[in-house]
This record gives C-alpha cells, sequence and structure tokens, in this order.
C-alpha cells in the first residue's frame, strides 16, 4: 500500500509527464493572484496601513498560490492546534482518555472567551471539554490548563515537528498578557489570572493602563511614553506565538494526511475543528457553498487570522491560511475575509478530479 501523500507525489508527477495544454481550470492561481492583488489594495486604501497574508494549497497535486505568507505574522489562537495535537497525541500513546478529568485552580485563569472562567476553583473538568472549548470556543483558560497537563516545552517541540523553521516561540496565553504589559512595567509578570481579568474590564487605552497601574503598585507617569495600541506593536516585534502562513499549511496538511497523528485521533481533531464557532463570518462567509471547513481563528488588538482545511479527509483537500495586519475593527475584518473566500472559491482551486461536486 502506497502511503496517502507519496501517492499524491505520483500523482503530481504523471501530471507532468502527462501534461497538455493549459486549460481554464489549471489557471486558478492566476485568478486567485489577480484577486488577492484587488483585495489587498481595497484592504489597504481602507485601512491606511493594513495588509492581507495568504496561502491556499491544493493537497493532492501540491499546487499552491502565496500572497506575503513567508513574512511573520502574529497567530493569535491558532496556535492553539499545536496544542490540541500533542495532546491527542499523548493520549493516543499514553493510554489515556479525553474523559479523564483537569482540575481548574486559581492560578489557570485567564480573560478571554469561553466558560470555563465562570466555573468554580477545583471544579473538574474532562480534557474533551477543555479541548472542544480551545477549538470552537478558542477558550484562553482551557488552552492554559492544557498546556499544563502536556508541558510547554513539548508543545513549542511538536510545532517546530509540524512546521520546521520559520515559526517564533509559543507561550501561555497569561504570558501574552504579562509580556504585553510588561513593556510598561516589570511588575505585570507577576499579574494573576484574576487580574488580567480585572484589568481587561477597564476601557482600552489610558483607563486601562490607569488599572495597571493600580494592580502593579506603580505610578502611571513612570511608564514608558507609549499609549496601549503601540505597545501591541512592540509585542507582536518581538516574534512570540507567530510564524509564516505557509509553514501553517505545512502543519494543517500533516493533520489532513494522518502523519501528525493515528487516524482516531486525525478524526477527533477535524471534526472538533469543524464544529468551531469563532469562524463563522470569516473565510467560510464568502464561500457559495457550505463546504466542509476544519479551522481555527486568531483574534487579538489590531491582528486577525482564520487558517483551515477545506473538504478535509477527501482526495481534493485545499489548505489556506490567512491573516491581516491592522485591522481597524473584528467587521474590517470579517468584510476582507469574506472578500478573500470568494477569491479561493471562484479561482477554480476546487475545480478538478480530486474533488467530488455533488
Amino acid at each position: 500500500m502506497i502511503p496517502h501523500r507519496r501517492r499524491r507525489v505520483l500523482i503530481g508527477c504523471l501530471s507532468v509527464l502527462l501534461w497538455a495544454p493549459p486549460t481554464l481550470a489549471d489557471a486558478w492561481q492566476a485568478r486567485l493572484e489577480k484577486q488577492l492583488a484587488v483585495i489587498d489594495q481595497r484592504y489597504h486604501d481602507r485601512t491606511g496601513t493594513g495588509e492581507i497574508g495568504v496561502h491556499v494549497r491544493r493537497l493532492d497535486d501540491g499546487e499552491r498560490v502565496g500572497w506575503r505568507d513567508a513574512e511573520r505574522w502574529y497567530w493569535a489562537s491558532l496556535v492553539k492546534v499545536p496544542v490540541a495535537v500533542e495532546l491527542l497525541d499523548r493520549i493516543s500513546r499514553d493510554g489515556a482518555d479525553l474523559d479523564d478529568t483537569m482540575t481548574l485552580h486559581a492560578s489557570d485563569y485567564v480573560d478571554g472567551a469561553g466558560a470555563t472562567n465562570w466555573a468554580a476553583p477545583d471544579t473538574r473538568i474532562p480534557l474533551r471539554t477543555l479541548l472542544e472549548r480551545m477549538l470552537i470556543d478558542s477558550d484562553n483558560t482551557a488552552t492554559d490548563m492544557l498546556m499544563r497537563r502536556v508541558g510547554l516545552e513539548a508543545v513549542n517541540r511538536r510545532a517546530r515537528s509540524l512546521m520546521d523553521e520559520g515559526i517564533g516561540p509559543i507561550t501561555t496565553l497569561i504570558d501574552v498578557r504579562r509580556h504585553l504589559y510588561g513593556i510598561f512595567t516589570p511588575r505585570a509578570q507577576s499579574l494573576t489570572g484574576r487580574q488580567l481579568i480585572d484589568l481587561r474590564q477597564a476601557d482600552f487605552g489610558e483607563p486601562r493602563l490607569i488599572r495597571l497601574a493600580q494592580l502593579t503598585d506603580s505610578r502611571r507617569e513612570q511608564f514608558p511614553p507609549l499609549d496601549l495600541a503601540a505597545a501591541y506593536q512592540r509585542y507582536y516585534a518581538t516574534g512570540l506565538n507567530s510564524g509564516r502562513l505557509d509553514r501553517y499549511a505545512d502543519m494543517l496538511e500533516r493533520i489532513d494526511e494522518g502523519e501528525a497523528l493515528p487516524a482516531a485521533a486525525t478524526a477527533t481533531l477535524l471534526s472538533i475543528m469543524q464544529r468551531a464557532d469563532t469562524g463563522h463570518r470569516r473565510l467560510a462567509a464568502g464561500f457559495q457553498r457550505q463546504w466542509p471547513f476544519a479551522q481555527k481563528t486568531g483574534t487579538q488588538y489590531s491582528r486577525f487570522c482564520d487558517a483551515g482545511i477545506l473538504a478535509p479527509g477527501t482526495p481534493g483537500a485545499v489548505v489556506i491560511v490567512s491573516c491581516l495586519r491592522d485591522a481597524p475593527s473584528r467587521r474590517e475584518a470579517e468584510r476582507t475575509f469574506q472578500a478573500i473566500g470568494r477569491a479561493v472559491e471562484s479561482s477554480g482551486v476546487l475545480a478538478h478530479e480530486g474533488f467530488a461536486e455533488d
């Protein structure tokens, strides 16, 4: 039996040997690049400084389009997928079970979406629930609990093994906040999750910095002469939780090919990712058909991402990874992702023998 990835390579080689003059279906890359150029210019015109990054890859023959995909992009919650892979592989190897539980500690709480923050300390939560909350709701507290379970070093090793070079260190979600606020005061490194939730309640900008001074027993006037928006830009420049879009696509391809996890674990992961609640208004909202889409989104101040596998597990699977810089609002980001989704679908990337139409 020839492995699935090798079969795809052989098919690609055979297609070269049996080369025929280009058809409209063969020109999908040119059509997509033309549309991405228009989307990129319109996005830049609306935002003043914004840029889009896109990587689209057809898995059966490896054909691809990259738009700034070799640059470093802030991934935000896209880093949660390698956490999921490490957990599922650990369970597969150790004979553990997703119904095993973890105890929610007072130190686990992190600001952000998800229901875990509503649970009381010492609550026992099944691994399956934490995994689903991390991928479906992008729950930060659930994520940091799972990182505690498998170890941050193991998550980074896993990420490097799936994506090779071109990625920065992954941190816990609580440390994302500590690194950000640490730009103003080193005392931010000792902020607890509860304090960070408190801090998040303050309005963005000066009110939040005043509250940061109070929580760290600091003086606001001694902070560096930066506003919060500038601090985010400085944090993004560190390269933490960042990487290339084509490398992220490598990981998604390995997941779909069954190279990242055993078959049962792969099916579990892809099934959960198809239920993601955070991506309904991004790439998928631009598709005219309801394609199966196993995805994960990422969101932080002025940075947005959406990445996934279109028609996962089929011969015609397509990987799409896209991020935006300097988006002034979630609405603008969603509008742009939808335009990218329409461009991908209309390019003809799905119109080939590997993809079965209804």
